[in-house]
């Protein structure tokens, strides 16, 4: 579509029920806004991409010619998009709601906001944490000295953040999930390679997304107006050592090596678990 104002990116990898789900939900909301979904094949074994078209004929399909990951697929859907808007969203995911319009109006009205994310909900309605801090000396020693505990779940939440956070309310939290992640893609143009980092195969790029908007002065946002289904782990697995080690990583990239220590063993005395 070449009059598109919102690019949806959607990345397939072996999922090709849950992906078809994630279309037709898109499909079924009314919205004026004009859009296109652009699906990145990454090398899928599980069945013929080009089923895809048989089903949706209206999509844009790109097939990459072997699993690039999460982030450069993204990249590689980014590079197709004809729309101002981007709209990364999972494969395992359903609307609930117009969450792109909902979202997209935010964006106009906040432009000191680079990206915004949606309430993500299990099959359930149990909310999912994905209003985040970065590791900080000050989130650590809070947590550490039980302040929570005094300052009440409100003020916590407000804090902290994750699961402290009540998700009823518009919040600014350092990052957020890519599994809805919708931002200006005029915003690439100040970062490196005027494109997403894609550092990471998967895991952890959402929050050094979110970490390259902050330092060109941008905020990202939660609305807990656009509601979206997540069926956690759906399109990927749990992946645990691996965003442990890109956690590492990416704590290697942007904090001197005296922070990483105080994080560290901080981190120790809460959990346990001498990480970071």
């Amino acid at each position: 579509m070449d009059h598109a104002l919102i690019s949806i990116i959607i990345i397939n990898y072996n999922t090709f029920e849950l992906t078809s789900k994630c279309i037709q939900s898109i499909l079924s909301i009314e919205s004026n806004l004009p859009s296109e979904i652009i699906l990145v094949d990454n090398h899928s074994t599980e069945a013929d991409p080009d089923e895809f078209l048989k089903i949706f004929p209206g999509i844009i399909l790109i097939k990459s010619p072997a699993n690039i990951g999460f982030a450069k697929g993204n990249n590689l859907g980014i590079e197709k998009a004809k729309g101002a808007y981007i709209l990364l969203l999972n494969s395992d995911t359903v609307l609930l709601n117009d969450a792109i319009t909902i979202v997209k109006q935010f964006l106009d009205s906040h432009p000191n906001v680079a990206a915004a994310s949606a309430r993500l909900e299990y099959p359930d309605g149990a909310v999912q944490h994905n209003c985040q801090r970065f590791p900080s000396v000050s989130t650590k020693l809070f947590e550490l000295l039980r302040l929570q505990k005094i300052l009440g779940r409100k003020m916590s939440g407000k804090v902290l953040l994750g699961s402290f956070f009540g998700y009823d309310s518009i919040a600014y939290p350092d990052w957020i999930w890519g599994t809805f992640f919708m931002f200006r893609k005029e915003r690439l143009d100040g970062l490196p390679g005027k494109k997403l980092a894609d550092d990471f195969f998967m895991y952890g790029e959402d929050m050094q997304w979110c970490m390259e908007f902050k330092y060109l002065g941008f905020r990202c946002a939660f609305l807990p107006d656009a509601h979206v289904v997540h069926l956690m782990g759906g399109s990927g697995g749990e992946g645990g050592k691996m965003m442990r080690l890109n956690l590492n990583a990416f704590m290697k990239l942007y904090y001197p090596g005296w922070q990483r220590l105080f994080i560290r063993t901080l981190n120790f005395f809460l959990t346990g678990r001498y990480e970071y």
